[in-house]
């Protein structure tokens, strides 16, 4: 997949795995506003800061008739864990091969402990019920993140 997404164009559509068993496919989602939110790793601070806030404002965010996804390169095994612990009521998708991660391109290289590696810079992408990308946020916070990305869903 050399095609990047860009704002106010058709996303291409992707299949992934699902927490849900089932896969995960783009396509199948038009009529619905999807968020795709990327984020490093299960179980870490930030992470599970951002995914109990997106958790607590789902309600809100389907009353917008939008969906949430997150998204990292954990194994379904880990994603599993990572809902149990939290009691998650959305799916989280596992990019183990990095495809839509490439194609989303949030792989950045990143300083841990003074060491340069390559992992997920904590990104979201707002995708319209035709398939458009309609909003992109890099570099975020966790915190406040869910409740910033529903303030910007209202005003789409």
């Amino acid at each position: 997949m050399a095609a990047k997404v860009s704002l106010g164009k058709k996303v291409p559509a992707f299949k992934i795995a699902s927490s849900n068993g089932e896969t995960f496919n783009l396509a199948d989602k038009k009529g619905k506003k999807i968020i795709l939110y990327f984020y490093p790793k299960d179980s870490t601070p930030g992470c599970t800061t951002e995914g109990i806030e997106f958790n607590e404002l789902l309600p809100k965010f389907k009353k917008l008739n939008a969906e949430v996804y997150g998204i990292s390169r954990d194994s379904l095994k880990s994603h599993d864990k990572f809902i149990c612990k939290y009691d998650f009521k959305f799916e989280l998708l596992s990019d183990e091969d990095e495809s839509v991660c490439q194609l989303f391109d949030v792989i950045k290289e990143k300083n841990m402990y003074g060491k340069m590696v390559l992992g997920i810079e904590r990104s979201t992408f707002v995708i319209d019920e035709e398939g458009k990308l309609v909003g992109e946020y890099r570099k975020i916070k966790a915190q406040g993140h869910a409740q910033f990305i529903l303030d910007q869903l209202k005003e789409l």
